[in-house]
Order: C-alpha cells, then sequence, then structure tokens
C-alpha cells in the first residue's frame, strides 16, 4: 500500500546543478593525480639530465629529485582525497540532508582558498624565481631545474585547473544560497518505514495499537460484570 503524502519530493534543478558541478570536480580530481603519477617519472629523469650539467653533488642531486617525488605523491593522494568528500558531500546534497548545504560551504570556502593559493604559487614561480643565499645556490639552481622538468604543457594546466576550482566553488556555493535548494534540504520528513496511523488521544497511541482503557465503541473495562456462576441449562432436545 502506498501513501501519497510519504512520495519523495522533486529536487529544484538548483540541487541537482550543484550536485553535478561538484561530481565534475570529483572527476577532475581524480583525472589530476593520475596525471600527476604519470609525468612523475618522465620529470625525474629530465630533472636528473639538466641537474648533471651543474656543480651539484650527487647527494643534492638525489636529494632534490626525492623531494619531487615526494611532493608528487602527496598531491596524487590529496586529489583523490578531495575527490572522495567531493563525491560524500554530492550524494549528501542529493539526498536533502539539511547538514550537506553547510558542510558544502565549508568544504568550498577551504577549496576557494587554496585553489588561489595554487594560482599565486604559480605566477609567483613565474614573475619572481626563487633567490637564495649564496651558500644556498647550488639548491637554488637545482630547485629551478624543477620547473624546466615538468611537460610544457603542465603549468598551464595547473593555472587552468586552479581557476576552474575556484569557479566550480562559487557556483556550488552560490546555487545552495537560492531559496528553492533552501527549501528542498530544509523540508521535514516523516520517519521512513512506518505508515501513518490513527490519530494519538483517546483510544489510539503513536504506533496505531489501540490503547489499553475506555475506547468509544466499548464500556469502560471493569465495568462489564462476568456472568453468574451456576449449573448450565441442559440442551434441549432435537428431533
Amino acid at each position: 500500500m502506498s501513501y501519497p503524502d510519504r512520495a519523495a519530493p522533486r529536487r529544484p534543478a538548483t540541487v541537482v546543478a550543484a550536485v553535478t558541478v561538484l561530481l565534475l570536480m570529483a572527476v577532475g580530481a581524480v583525472a589530476y593525480a593520475v596525471a600527476n603519477l604519470v609525468v612523475a617519472g618522465g620529470t625525474v629523469e629530465r630533472f636528473r639530465a639538466a641537474a648533471s650539467g651543474t656543480d651539484a653533488s650527487g647527494g643534492d642531486v638525489d636529494r632534490v629529485a626525492g623531494l619531487l617525488r615526494g611532493s608528487t605523491v602527496l598531491a596524487a593522494v590529496l586529489g583523490v582525497l578531495a575527490a572522495l568528500l567531493l563525491v560524500g558531500l554530492a550524494l549528501a546534497l542529493f539526498a536533502g540532508r539539511p547538514g550537506a548545504r553547510p558542510a558544502t560551504w565549508v568544504v568550498a570556502g577551504l577549496g576557494l582558498l587554496c585553489g588561489c593559493c595554487g594560482l599565486a604559487v604559480l605566477v609567483g614561480q613565474r614573475a619572481a624565481p626563487l633567490r637564495l643565499d649564496a651558500d644556498d645556490r647550488v639548491t637554488a639552481d637545482l630547485l629551478g631545474l624543477v620547473g624546466d622538468a615538468y611537460p610544457a604543457w603542465w603549468i598551464p594546466v595547473n593555472a587552468a585547473l586552479s581557476v576552474a576550482q575556484i569557479l566550480g566553488y562559487l557556483v556550488v556555493a552560490g546555487l545552495l544560497t537560492l531559496p528553492s535548494a533552501t527549501a528542498f534540504l530544509h523540508r521535514r520528513t516523516a520517519p521512513a518505514g512506518r505508515p501513518p496511523g490513527p490519530p494519538t488521544g483517546y483510544g489510539a497511541t503513536t504506533s496505531g495499537a489501540p490503547a489499553a482503557g475506555p475506547t468509544p465503541w466499548g464500556p469502560p473495562p471493569g465495568l462489564t460484570s462476568p456472568p453468574p456462576a451456576g449449573p448450565s441449562s441442559p440442551p434441549e432436545d432435537r428431533a
């Protein structure tokens, strides 16, 4: 038996659009993590080849190469974790859970901050190369070779991803502020799995079962007397 009042409310287009953007951003985060791992091997090889023409010792080269590999793996892990978080938020929004909206706003704020910082680092590396003291000149030269060891398309793609991340979080946060999203995420739903029962009050309980006590269709308990005890009359003879 179905109950029309228990039908799931229709999801507004604003919530569907926000969920779609979050899922697209999750796919982009996974693609970025995979791309990091794919280009890591060639980047390290090109870095070592370029570092062999400098005055850096083998230990310095190994240290910077290890730092390059570690940062690549860390970026990949963070990308996968970010994708899982975005998928979780998308599912919570799609289900209409009220706590999903403030959680999404918090993640969007952190994502905006990370995107702006990443874009600033990319622009700063190109506009003002790293400058260290004379004692650290070898390390500065090696770090300068790291940027050239990446593929030519790597820096522009990273900049584009940072801009897309900023815009995506802004779009999601803006969609969730609209009245249709607010009404959907703040709706009140009845507990699942329990059909609507009779109204609570005289003669009924909240679970729908009749309550013990007086009911409108019978005398109160205790007022009815049992039949008088005595010998039962013999049955009538039947022909």
